[in-house]
């Protein structure tokens, strides 16, 4: 395998297990749905592309040689992966989860998961001790965001997984936000790794994929029947969007990492901005944590206004910034989390976490840092 991230983005770890015969520099879409045996009981090792297909499968391995997995199955979108984690539990089955989680994670909790029998207790995963006491003989898994969507809050992934180790349960995490470029949670600790592959995987803002790695192959083999069995899996042209993406993944968060690391200083001395949340600012709480665990802090700053005022007038004035919901695109994106990502959560949780009507989340693009502070200034201006 190579040792080099960059170049694992680009060539996965160079041991593919369908090696394509004509050696295309950018590998085949292989848009088809079905594919022909070659005598009775006799197979090409593909048969049919809910299954199993040659770009699903370059892109899985290439995922794999990222995350340090055993295997990684490619889903429609993020929240097909994580709807995927969730079939591993019984009726039942208790998750900790981290408190400040994506808002689709919480509704799909209070939904679905609750009328297949499971139960969750959202706590502040970064206090070992909250974990401890929110632990019954019932709990199965813990599930964290690190930094999480939207208040940047840092969990240590390694105490997490000596935690989770000691009680027999399941550690996964959403390594979303800083992607397998910046860190990799199996190597910490884990047991199964989601990304949002929509986000900086992909980069683009063009496709919706998601991703379930898994530390094991007992866990992937889990993972794949029910992938295979439920069927929202990745479609072989989303995948090949996703493999283009890829590629450039390595350049891109430098460069978006290091906007938005100008774009945080700028922010925390501007008089309309009360708070700046960005895990690469010394003064974050969880910034020797995430020093520790990552090779970065990522693009993903949110930050609250002076007043409610204020946030409006900066969505609806920014120019080169879009507002918009996703992140992690090669174009700066604004979100008003309380009405975009988290309204399903039910306000009081929403107070509690700090997801208020002054706070906005920007995901800082590949555009030259001067003119997003620009645009940032001009929309702050009364």
């Amino acid at each position: 395998m190579s040792r080099h991230l960059e170049t694992r983005c680009i060539h996965g770890d160079q041991a593919f297990s369908y090696q394509e015969a004509t050696r295309a520099v950018s590998f085949p879409i292989y848009q088809t749905a079905t594919f022909g045996h070659v005598g009775l009981g006799k197979s090409s090792g593909f048969d049919y592309t809910r299954e199993k297909n040659p770009t699903r499968q370059h892109l899985e391995e290439t995922m794999s040689a990222l995350e340090g997995a055993c295997d990684t199955v490619a889903f429609s979108s993020g929240m097909a992966a994580v709807s995927a984690c969730f079939e591993l539990f019984q009726p039942g089955d208790h998750i900790i989860c981290s408190e400040d989680l994506y808002g689709g994670v919480i509704r799909l909790l209070r939904t679905i998961g609750q009328k297949n029998g499971l139960t969750a207790s959202c706590v502040d995963t970064s206090d070992l001790n909250a974990i401890r006491a929110a632990l019954r003989p019932e709990t199965r898994a813990l599930y964290i965001e690190t930094p999480s969507n939207p208040m940047m809050n840092v969990t240590d992934l390694r105490a997490c997984a000596a935690l989770a180790k000691e009680h027999s349960l399941l550690l996964i995490v959403d390594n979303t936000f800083l992607s397998p470029y910046l860190q990799n949670p199996i190597s910490l600790g884990a047991d199964i790794v989601i990304h949002s592959g929509s986000k900086f995987i992909s980069g683009h803002n063009d496709t919706i994929s998601g991703f379930v790695c898994s530390a094991t192959h007992e866990l992937g083999d889990r993972i794949r029947l029910i992938a295979k069995t439920t069927g929202g899996v990745l479609a072989p042209f989303d995948c090949w969007l996703v493999l283009r993406g890829l590629k450039t993944l390595a350049v891109r968060m430098e460069r978006q990492q290091e906007n938005a690391m100008q774009v945080a200083a700028w922010l925390k001395e501007q008089p309309g901005i009360a708070q700046v949340f960005y895990a690469g600012l010394p003064e974050h709480p969880g910034y020797g944590v995430n020093q520790a665990q990552s090779r970065g802090a990522g693009s993903m700053i949110s930050f609250r206004t002076d007043s409610v005022e204020t946030a409006h007038r900066i969505l609806e004035k920014v120019r080169l910034i879009t507002f918009a919901e996703s992140l992690g695109g090669t174009e700066s994106l604004i979100t008003y989390p309380m009405t975009q990502t988290h309204p399903d959560v039910p306000k009081d949780m929403r107070e509690h976490l700090g997801i208020t009507e002054t706070l906005l989340r920007l995901s800082v693009g590949l555009e030259h840092a001067e003119d997003i502070i620009a645009d940032l200034a001009q929309a702050l201006e009364a």
